[in-house]
């Protein structure tokens, strides 16, 4: 079963009037063109930004771990 046919199926028990409103409702959002936005994967790049040296990061992560795991005897 294709997507249309699972849509029509569904609907098949509306209303005439309801069937019209969806038409209209659907037509209309046809007409309007919402532009969407792309993103490009190279705006995402540059968003961390520190004065700290990539070295000096990584040694404030590794000194900041805390390890809670508990070794039980058997």
């Amino acid at each position: 079963m294709n997507t249309s046919d699972f849509y029509f199926d569904l609907l098949s028990n509306l209303t005439p009037d309801n069937k019209l409103e969806l038409i209209s409702r659907l037509s209309e959002s046809l007409k309007t063109k919402k532009r969407i936005k792309e993103t490009s994967l190279k705006s995402l790049f540059g968003a961390f930004k520190s004065k700290k040296t990539g070295e000096q990061i990584i040694d404030e992560l590794r000194a900041d771990r805390s390890f809670g795991r508990k070794i039980e005897t058997l």
